[in-house]
């Protein structure tokens, strides 16, 4: 069985949440900021593929956790303010939750490696 990359894993979720915040009405300053964090994951992940540096590569691996847990709380907005049913907001929670455990492992990767 295959796994997913981080790569893959933030590709996916950002077309998928882009699909859906574009249908939403009259709510877009919480689905503009959602899509922010959400695209900032991968950017900051594919950033830290051409690092400087082990601690630029670790830096811009944190700045893409930073971003994911700011996607999950995006996420919980839109749902207690009634935009995701309950099925979406579990759903995309989970998927962020998975990128956000693959960052935290490989950030501790590198971290012991650099020592």
């Amino acid at each position: 069985m295959e796994t997913k990359s981080i790569k893959d894993r933030s590709i996916e979720l950002i077309v998928e949440l882009t699909a859906v915040c574009d249908n939403i009405k009259g709510r877009s300053i919480f689905t503009n900021q959602l899509l922010r964090a959400c695209s900032s994951i991968g950017a900051n992940y594919y950033e830290a593929q051409y690092a400087q540096s082990p601690a630029d590569f670790i830096h811009k691996l944190e700045l893409s956790l930073k971003e994911c847990h700011e996607t999950e709380y995006w996420i919980e907005i839109l749902y207690r303010i009634d935009v995701f049913s309950e099925e979406q907001y579990r759903s995309y929670f989970e998927k962020c939750g998975t990128i956000r455990r693959m960052l935290i492992a490989s950030i501790n990767t590198a971290k012991k490696k650099s020592q």
